[in-house]
C-alpha cells in the first residue's frame, strides 16, 4: 500500500509525499495551528465549502453535523462522535493509508466534530492499526475530549453506521433496522455522529484554511479532493489523491481494459470506453475503489468471486441476506462457468428484484447493483459462456477477496 500523487497540478492535501507517518510535531509544522472558531462559525464555513462524506454515501457534512447537534438539544443528551476507520471493503486501502500517514489530521477533525455537535464521548473505530493510533493519541495531551480507540472485528459490514453504534455500545458489529436513525439514537441510545475518517481529515483542513481554499480543487458542484484506491493488474494497489472532476483515464490505464469497477464491491462495472468519458464523481465513487479489468480476464468470474464473499459476509438477520444473497451468488457462479445456463439469467433478475430495498441494511441493494452492472457490461461474455466458451486467457484474480475464516 502506497500513497502516490499523479501529475495533477494539485499539491497533496491529506497525505504528504512519501511513506513516513507524521508525528504531532511534524503535523503542526506541516499544517499549522488548528482554528478555534466557535461551532456556529465552523458550521457556516463547512456549509460554504460544500464538503461531503467520503464513506460512500456522499452526504453533506454540514447537514449531518447540524442534525446530530439538534438531536442532542432536543433530547437533552450529549451526542457521541464515532470516527469510522473500519474500511471493511476488501478492495479499499485509503482509510488505512490516511490513518497511518496522517493520523493527527483525522484526530483534529474528530475533536472539531465533537465540539461542533456538543459531544460528551468520542471514539475512533478501526480494524487495524489500533496500537499505532493509541500511540498517536498519547501525544495529544491538550485535546479537550478523550478519544477511545475501538478495535472492530474484520467484516464487510462492521463499518455500517448502525453496526458501529451497536458494537461501541457493547453489542455485536452487525447492522439492524435503524428506526430512529443513529443520528438520533445510536451509541448508548444517545444521538450519534458516525463520520468517515477521510471526511474528518477534510474537516480539519476546512477549519484551518477556509471554504474558498477548499474549493480551489474539484468542481463548483463537487469541490475538493478525494482519496482513491487504484487496482491495476501486476501492481500493488495504490492510494492516490485527486480532485473531483479529474478524468478517470488520468488515474487508470484504460488502453487494453474491457471494464472498470468503480465504487468497490457495492459498486458498478462500467465498460472501458464509457469509463474513458467519465470524471471522478461522488455519485458513483462509493468507497473510492477503481479497478481496471484487462481484456484477457473474465468479468463474470471476478464478479462471482466477489458475490460469494458478499453472501458469506451478510448479517444473516433478514430474509434478503439469509436466503437471497446465497441464491444469487450460487446462480452467478453457474453463469460464470461455461456451459448450459438454464433459467439462471431469469432467476438472477427475479431474485434481485425480490431482495432490493427489503434488507435490514443496504447490503442486499449494493450486491444487486454489482450483479446488474455485470450482466449488462459482460453481456457478450454471458452469451459466450452459454455456448460453452470463455474468452479469458488469464484466469488469475484481479480483485482481492479475503480467505474464509
Amino acid at each position: 500500500m502506497t500513497a502516490t500523487f499523479p501529475d495533477l497540478h494539485m499539491p497533496p492535501r491529506l497525505l504528504a509525499p512519501g511513506a513516513t507517518p507524521a508525528d504531532l510535531a511534524t503535523h503542526h509544522q506541516r499544517y499549522g495551528p488548528l482554528s478555534h472558531d466557535d461551532p456556529e462559525s465552523l458550521l457556516r464555513t463547512v456549509a460554504e465549502s460544500g464538503l461531503t462524506g467520503r464513506g460512500g454515501a456522499g452526504f453533506p457534512t454540514y447537514r449531518k453535523l447540524v442534525s446530530v447537534a439538534e438531536a442532542g438539544r432536543r433530547t437533552g443528551r450529549a451526542p457521541v462522535v464515532v470516527a469510522n476507520g473500519a474500511e471493511g471493503e476488501p478492495a479499499s486501502r485509503k482509510d488505512k493509508a490516511l490513518l497511518r500517514l496522517s493520523p493527527h489530521l483525522v484526530l483534529d477533525g474528530l475533536q472539531l466534530a465533537a465540539r461542533t455537535v456538543g459531544a460528551g464521548e468520542a471514539y475512533l473505530a478501526v480494524e487495524d492499526g489500533a496500537t499505532w493510533l493509541e500511540s498517536a493519541l498519547a501525544q495529544r495531551t491538550a485535546d479537550p475530549l478523550p478519544v477511545k480507540v475501538v478495535r472492530l472485528p474484520k467484516s464487510f459490514l462492521s463499518g455500517q453506521a448502525a453496526a458501529l453504534a451497536r458494537y461501541v455500545s457493547g453489542g455485536v458489529a452487525l447492522p439492524t433496522h435503524q428506526r430512529p436513525p443513529v443520528r438520533e439514537r445510536g451509541v448508548h441510545r444517545a444521538p450519534t455522529l458516525v463520520q468517515n475518517v477521510e471526511t474528518l481529515a477534510h474537516l480539519a483542513l476546512v477549519a484551518r484554511y477556509g471554504a474558498d481554499w477548499y474549493r480551489t480543487a474539484g468542481t463548483p458542484t463537487q469541490p475538493g479532493s478525494v482519496l482513491c484506491t487504484v487496482h491495476v493488474p501486476g501492481r500493488e494497489p495504490r492510494v492516490v489523491e485527486a480532485p473531483y472532476g479529474l478524468p478517470l483515464g488520468r488515474l487508470l490505464p484504460l488502453e487494453g481494459a474491457q471494464a472498470v469497477l468503480v465504487g468497490g464491491y457495492h459498486g458498478t462495472w462500467i465498460p472501458a470506453p464509457e469509463a474513458g468519458q467519465l470524471t471522478l464523481d461522488s455519485g458513483y465513487l462509493g468507497a473510492g475503489v477503481l479497478a481496471a479489468l484487462p481484456g484477457d480476464r473474465c468479468g463474470l468470474a471476478e464478479t462471482a468471486r466477489v458475490l460469494r464473499y458478499l453472501a458469506l459476509q451478510s448479517a444473516g438477520q433478514c430474509g434478503p441476506c439469509l436466503n437471497g444473497l446465497p441464491r444469487i451468488a450460487t446462480a452467478f457462479r453457474t453463469l460464470a462457468a461455461p456451459g448450459p445456463q438454464g433459467t439462471v439469467r431469469a432467476d438472477l433478475a427475479r431474485w434481485s428484484g425480490l431482495v432490493e430495498g427489503r434488507g435490514a441494511c443496504h447490503h442486499p441493494d449494493g450486491t444487486v447493483r454489482l450483479v446488474r452492472s455485470a450482466l449488462t457490461t459482460f453481456a457478450a461474455e454471458v452469451d459466450a459462456h452459454a455456448r460453452g466458451h470463455c474468452t479469458a486467457t488469464d484466469h488469475s484474480p484481479l480483485l482481492p477477496v479475503p480467505e474464509e475464516g
